[in-house]
C-alpha cells in the first residue's frame, strides 16, 4: 500500500494519542463579576477545563438549563478530552434575582472568558458559546442584543459560534409566568433572542430536540427562528431536530453537532 493512503491513518493515530496523553485540570468556583451584589457572589462562579499544554485552543462557554429557576454548572462528558477549553458558568436565577440579572451575568461571564481566557490556553478568537434550554436562551440575547455584552466593552460578533441547545426564542416562559401569561400563549417583547434576530451576527446553529417531545412548541418557534434568520439574510445559520430526543436528554447527542461545527467554522477562516 502506497504510504500516502497510511498517511492520514497515522496522523490520525498520533492525533488521538495526543489528545488521550494530555493531562486535563479543572479549576472551580472561580468569581467573575465585578457586581458587589451578595447573591451575584455567591451565585456568579465559572469553572474552566483545560490542559496546562494548551495554547491557542478554542473555548466553549457553557451554560446550563433549569428554567431561569434551578440548575448548577457542569462540564459536559461529552466535551471533555477532546482538545476544547470548556468554562461551564453559573449566574443567578429566578425569583431571587431578575430576568436582566441572569442575561448581566451570562454577559459578563462571556466578557470574562474573552479578557482573561489567554492565560488559560485558549484563544479569544475561537471562543463559542453554547447552552442547553434556558442556557440556550441565556446565550442567544446576549449574542443578538448587543447592549449585554456592550457593557464590558466586548463586541458578540467577535464570539465565533452561537449554539443554543433546544432554548426559547419568544420571551421566556420563566418571565411570562411572573406576568400571569401562559407559557402556551405566544409573546414577544425585548426579552425574546427573535425580538433580536439580525443578519450580521455570529455563525447560529440552532438544535432542538424531536418536535413530537419538545417543550413547549419549542422545535417549531426555533424552526421559525432559523426562517426569519435566513429571510433577514443571515448566511451561517443552522437548524436540527433530533429524532426521539425529547427536552431534557437531547443535550447529549447535540454535543456531536456543536463540536461538528466548531472544527467547520475553525477550518474555513
Amino acid at each position: 500500500m502506497k504510504i500516502k493512503y497510511l498517511l492520514p491513518a497515522i496522523l490520525s493515530l498520533i492525533s488521538l494519542f495526543y489528545m488521550e496523553a494530555l493531562e486535563y485540570v479543572t479549576e472551580e468556583n472561580i468569581l467573575y463579576t465585578p457586581s458587589d451584589n451578595e447573591y451575584a457572589k455567591e451565585r456568579c462562579k465559572l469553572d474552566i477545563y483545560y490542559s496546562k499544554e494548551f495554547k491557542d485552543k478554542p473555548v466553549v462557554v457553557w451554560f446550563h438549563g433549569g428554567g431561569l429557576t434551578g440548575g448548577e454548572k457542569f462540564i459536559p462528558q461529552e466535551l471533555k478530552n477532546d482538545s476544547l477549553i470548556i468554562v461551564a458558568v453559573n449566574y443567578r436565577l429566578l425569583p431571587k434575582a431578575s430576568i436582566d440579572d441572569c442575561i448581566d451575568d451570562a454577559a459578563s461571564a462571556v466578557a470574562w472568558t474573552f479578557h482573561n481566557i489567554s492565560n488559560y490556553g485558549g484563544s479569544p478568537e475561537k471562543i463559542f458559546v453554547a447552552g442547553h434550554s434556558a442556557g440556550g436562551y441565556l446565550l442567544s440575547m446576549l449574542g443578538l442584543d448587543k447592549k449585554w455584552l456592550g457593557k464590558y466593552e466586548v463586541d458578540p460578533d467577535c464570539i465565533a459560534g452561537l449554539v443554543p441547545y433546544s432554548g426559547q426564542v419568544l420571551t421566556h416562559f420563566a418571565v411570562r409566568e411572573q406576568r400571569g401569561i401562559s407559557p402556551l400563549q405566544p409573546y414577544i417583547d425585548e426579552y425574546a433572542p427573535m425580538f433580536h434576530a439580525r443578519k450580521d451576527c455570529p455563525p447560529y446553529i440552532i438544535i432542538s430536540g424531536d418536535r413530537n417531545e419538545e417543550l413547549y412548541g419549542r422545535y417549531e418557534e426555533n424552526a421559525y427562528m432559523w426562517r426569519l434568520m435566513k429571510l433577514l439574510g443571515h448566511s451561517d445559520v443552522y437548524i436540527y431536530e433530533l429524532d426521539g430526543y425529547d427536552h431534557g436528554d437531547m443535550a447529549k447527542p447535540a454535543h456531536h453537532i456543536l463540536k461538528k461545527h466548531i472544527n467547520e467554522i475553525l477550518s474555513s477562516k
